[in-house]
């Protein structure tokens, strides 16, 4: 256990699984009280126990982010829990492909949009009007290289969405650094996540495609991820504003 975020609260959005998941174990693992959020209570509750069986301090609060009533309940129900909110890490988010931009099921589209696009937006708007009025505090979006570093066939809306995801984050930071609230992305490459698995691939063909596609020869560990996004929210980032930082092997260098 360390101690960087004692004595701070800090809100995990996606936290069910995957990386953000991995994201909330490492702020619990560095002392902080966190919140972890989601549609699925019962993910969350695994999050949670595995945090308290770490020696850690969470709760689960359900959520749904493309909802801004739902988002400002779970910035009240943190408050509430825990006495305030000093970190919020903005990471839910859903993957949709395999269509070209001209066949891409509008659906799909608008479930990019609302989720990973105005979700984050919903997100900072409950978590700075909370922060701004009590001495500030420091946001990460989780974005990814697909979309705003690189393209690929077939994933225009999953792109279009976290490229939007960027350019919010890169604004929001520039409105928001005199209200006292550092906002930074990540954008990871191909990671410990089963959304980096192709249609069909196992974990070991996964493991055999990065050899050749990623100048590190693998993916990202989930812990690297992490890592990142807990360098954004601390102290030794105090001057990092509206950056976003890829975490990819050297895929996009």
């Amino acid at each position: 256990m360390s101690d960087r975020f004692t004595e701070r609260v800090a809100l995990v959005t996606g936290a069910g699984s995957g990386l953000g998941r991995s994201i909330a174990l490492a702020f619990a693992a560095e002392g902080a009280k966190v919140v972890v959020a989601g549609r699925t209570a019962a993910a969350l509750d695994e999050t949670v126990a595995l945090i308290e069986a770490a020696g850690g301090t969470a709760a689960a609060v359900t959520a749904d982010v493309s909802v801004a009533d739902s988002t400002r309940e779970l910035v009240r129900r943190t408050v509430e829990l825990y006495g305030g909110l000093d970190v919020a890490v903005n990471n839910a988010g859903i993957f949709r492909g395999g269509h070209s931009a001209a066949d891409f099921p509008l659906d799909d589209w608008q479930a990019l949009l609302d989720t990973n696009v105005t979700g984050v937006l919903h997100a900072l708007q409950a978590e700075v009007a909370h922060m701004r009025a009590h001495g500030g505090g420091a946001i990460v979006n989780i974005s990814s290289t697909m979309g705003p570093h690189v393209r690929f066939a077939g994933f225009s809306g999953y792109q279009v969405s976290k490229a939007a995801v960027s350019a919010l984050t890169r604004s929001a930071a520039l409105d928001h650094i005199v209200d006292g609230v550092r906002i930074n992305a990540v954008s990871p490459g191909a990671a410990e996540s089963t959304m980096s698995l192709l249609p069909g691939e196992t974990e070991a063909d996964r493991a055999d495609r990065m050899k050749e596609q990623s100048p590190l020869g693998r993916i990202s560990s989930a812990a690297e991820v992490a890592a990142a996004v807990l360098y954004l929210a601390s102290d030794a980032a105090g001057s990092v504003v509206g950056t976003d930082l890829v975490i990819d092997g050297g895929v996009t260098a």
